[in-house]
């Protein structure tokens, strides 16, 4: 009942006063707000009138904890909300012990959420890839995809518990740790299809500024650059009952995978959705593909970016390794003819012609073939 039927961000924080908040993270706020709605009257409005109309304070001063959460000074949050706090660590190495650079904000949300973005993009660094005579830089760490872990962390964190969300940096990921399991009813099976903010009056005041989706659009974001920029997938290895961990992971995968993504960004990224960016994934690091991918496929095929090419079995079009010059890796992709592994099959046999060979050798010769597969073809071949 507390998970599913209390919104502990939208009750009043007995004791806060108007006084308890930062004047200037209201205005950051104001401005996005303004700049959001198009409405200009929004930067006449005096600052109390102004946080009545976001609902982060009820009646004439009646402070809400999502207020101190938001726009809290820092006094105020270390005697109403101490846990809202947001704890940033740079490492160089993965070994224990004191970090390289640690800062921790406990003030509101718009007082310091730059401040995070310029910490972490001190040090991100530039990944090349050159596709002809043009070379690309892509950064380690997505600005999109990070703001979204961290706004993910402060919108659905548990607040009433006592621990504070950190933001971890390594040279190559990027670990943010937030307080609370998964909202109730919210899997890491079901997490991009559903939407439950634990946070909602947080939420709602993010959303009006455009900070974040309503439609909870921003974690799909986060799967479909990660995709687009052939990074490994927003991770959520260690998340329980009682903290969610996300770990971004910076490093390309394989360059020649960016060539790929382009040429099916110029048939159209905007129409495809994220379960399309996840199919397209899986079929190039050639991962199963679940029932909810699956049923993509007939799509991606009339958009020609794949190509059905046996039972059960689907490749990216060789169109866009073509396109890339990658065509080899397609043929790879799609394995050797049946003729081809036949000829394979039988040359290894007539070597062993003396002593003959054992059917483990068979599958050494066509690793990619299961064992029904393998039978059929010496079947044929009898």
């Amino acid at each position: 009942y507390a998970e599913a039927g209390i919104d502990f961000s939208g009750t009043i924080c007995v004791g806060a006063t108007l006084d308890d908040l930062d004047p200037s993270a209201v205005d950051e706020f104001r401005n996005k707000w303004a700049e959001k709605s198009g409405n200009r009257r929004i930067m006449s409005l005096s600052q109390e009138q102004l946080l009545r109309d976001c609902e982060a304070v009820i009646d004439e001063d009646r402070i809400t904890y999502a207020a101190l959460a938001l726009f809290g000074k820092r006094t105020a949050l270390g005697k109403f909300l101490p846990q809202a706090e947001i704890v940033f660590e740079y490492r160089s190495s993965n070994a224990s012990g004191p970090a390289n650079q640690r800062e921790e904000f406990r003030v509101g949300f718009f007082s310091c959420y730059n401040r995070l973005w310029e910490l972490i993009n001190l040090r991100n660094d530039k990944q090349h890839y050159q596709e002809g005579f043009f070379v690309f830089d892509i950064a380690t760490f997505n600005e999109r995809v990070v703001r979204e872990a961290i706004l993910n962390a402060v919108s659905h964190r548990n607040y009433q518990l006592g621990g504070s969300i950190f933001v971890r940096q390594f040279r190559d990921r990027l670990v943010v740790e937030s307080p609370g399991g998964l909202p109730f009813g919210i899997t890491l099976n079901n997490i991009l299809d559903r939407q439950l903010p634990r946070n909602r009056r947080i939420a709602e005041i993010l959303s009006l500024c455009g900070m974040v989706e309503r439609s909870g659009q921003g974690m799909n974001l986060m799967f479909e650059l990660s995709v687009q920029e052939a990074k490994p997938l927003p991770d959520f290895t260690g998340t329980d009952d009682f903290f969610v961990i996300v770990t971004l992971n910076g490093l390309i995968i394989d360059k020649a995978m960016l060539s790929v993504i382009k040429r099916i960004s110029e048939k159209g990224a905007e129409l495809l959705s994220t379960e399309d960016f996840l199919v397209i994934d899986a079929l190039y690091h050639t991962r199963t593909l679940n029932e909810k991918m699956q049923s993509r496929l007939n799509r991606l095929i009339e958009m020609g970016i794949v190509e059905h090419i046996g039972r059960k079995k689907y490749v990216l079009a060789r169109s866009l390794y073509a396109a890339t010059g990658k065509t080899g890796v397609h043929t790879r992709r799609v394995g050797l003819d049946r003729n081809t592994n036949k000829e394979l099959l039988l040359k290894h046999i007539r070597k062993n012609n003396e002593v003959g060979t054992p059917f483990k050798e068979l599958q050494q010769v066509l690793p990619g073939l299961s064992r029904n597969q393998i039978q059929v073809l010496m079947r044929e071949l009898r």
